[in-house]
């Protein structure tokens, strides 16, 4: 098994292509196959290198690693003999409409009751004709000829798929300045790197009709395709108008996310089965199966990945996540904070309270309590069990307890209303610092 990957570089890697990214990464490595990244990068007007850049570094982000790497651009000499056997076989024919001319045509077909299909018009075009426009300063554009015939293929995801080749306009595969556009350059590249199976958005499934006519006029094998539903916000409505706060960029250095459990969420959402975290790309690959995506719309929820962000550092073993940590955030106190986390930079001020300085928090009711507490800090090396033995000695002599007993002093040494348990916390924080706190200091 092959598939591809391919973006085009003209904007930054957003959730909903990175759905594709996933789950063509999860089916090929299933299979055991190849993950081809290819940028489609012929639009020149729009695409850039940085765009490119960015979106390698996004994937290499998410640990999708891409086995074989292609740029269209590089590719340019293939599309050309492509055209060439085409034009030989007269399956792309010349057209010098200029856009307002089929905005009319299009326009009319629709007020008779008809399709918008092109009528193929240039077809009956003779040498003075195309003399004639090309005197006028006309560039010919080139369209495809499709054969009106049934066009059918059994689609992964939505079954089997029918499309009636009459109902069908013929595709402009070349532009008036030569350059060839995505339906003729993905089909040249699909046949000519050997990609098996192609898995991307609904969107594409007109597209995919009109591309199994190329594929068999190139002389190609026809791959396999799934087209799944494409995602829309938690209240239904279309994503577009929020790509930039779901670019991967903005979801990693803003939003705090972590890879996996955008992972985790995009390789499930569209099932019917429940999400599940993983530590690894490679550990979701159990997971998958194309069968289980549905044609029912699929939405993207930030308060779910939250909640899934916060379990996969949760779940996170100390190995796997030190190199992102502070210098001195040890293992002990990774075990301790992170079943408080919910984004990774909540290390800081966990680290904060057990390794460096904080302002308590001291009501004036609560000054004296706290004040009597610093005196009654036990001596000698603290464990797990010096918090029962501090709050059991303050307890007997103040009379306090549940939250009256233990709120001050959680608001006095930590600075904050919640946390891990203090018992686990006391020793972490040390005699000196709890000292300090206890009677109003910063330490």
């Amino acid at each position: 098994m092959k598939v591809r990957f391919a973006p085009s570089p003209t904007g930054r890697l957003h959730a909903g292509n990175a759905r594709i990214a996933v789950l063509n990464w999860l089916m090929a490595k299933k299979a055991g196959g190849c993950f081809l990244l290819r940028m489609d990068d012929t639009d020149t007007e729009r695409s850039t290198d940085e765009y490119a850049a960015s979106i390698q570094t996004d994937l290499k982000w998410l640990g999708l690693e891409w086995d074989e790497f292609a740029v269209q651009s590089h590719r340019m000499d293939r599309y050309e003999l492509a055209v060439e056997k085409l034009k030989a076989d007269a399956r792309l024919y010349p057209c010098y409409e200029t856009p307002e001319e089929l905005g009319l045509k299009r326009k009319v077909a629709l007020q008779a009751g008809r399709p918008p299909i092109y009528d193929r018009e240039a077809l009956k075009l003779t040498a003075e004709d195309i003399a004639k426009y090309e005197a006028e300063g006309r560039k010919a554009h080139w369209r495809f000829k499709l054969n009106h015939a049934d066009i059918d293929w059994n689609d992964l995801v939505r079954g089997e798929a029918h499309f009636k080749g009459q109902h069908l306009t013929d595709p402009v595969l070349i532009r008036e300045d030569g350059r060839p556009l995505y339906t003729l350059t993905s089909c040249v590249d699909d046949i000519e790197l050997e990609v098996t199976h192609v898995l991307r958005g609904e969107d594409h499934v007109s597209n995919t009709a009109v591309q199994v006519q190329l594929f068999e006029a190139l002389g190609g094998k026809v791959p396999e395709f799934a087209h799944i539903s494409l995602m829309v916000g938690a209240d239904g409505s279309g994503l577009s108008k929020r790509l930039g706060s779901l670019s991967l960029g903005s979801l990693r250095d803003e939003e705090g996310l972590e890879p996996m459990a955008l992972n985790s969420y995009l390789a499930r959402l569209g099932t019917p089965d429940p999400i599940e975290v993983r530590q690894t790309p490679a550990a979701l690959t159990e997971l998958f199966d194309i069968g289980r995506f549905g044609r029912a719309t699929p939405r993207f929820d930030p308060v779910e990945l939250g909640h899934l962000n916060a379990k996969v550092l949760h779940e996170a073993d100390f190995d796997s996540i030190k190199s992102r940590l502070q210098d001195g955030f040890d293992s002990e106190l990774w075990e301790v904070v992170r079943p408080n986390l919910e984004k990774l930079s909540d290390t800081q001020s966990w680290y904060d309270i057990c390794r460096g300085e904080v302002t308590p928090d001291i009501a004036d009711e609560d000054a004296e309590f706290l004040t009597l507490a610093a005196k009654h800090l036990p001596e000698g090396s603290w464990d797990q069990g010096t918090w029962k033995e501090l709050t059991s000695v303050l307890k007997s002599e103040t009379g306090r307890k549940g939250k009256q007993l233990f709120m001050p002093l959680r608001k006095a040494l930590t600075g904050q209303q919640h946390g891990p348990e203090l018992a686990q916390l006391l020793p972490l924080i040390g005699r000196t610092r709890a000292e300090a706190r206890l009677k109003g200091q910063t330490a």
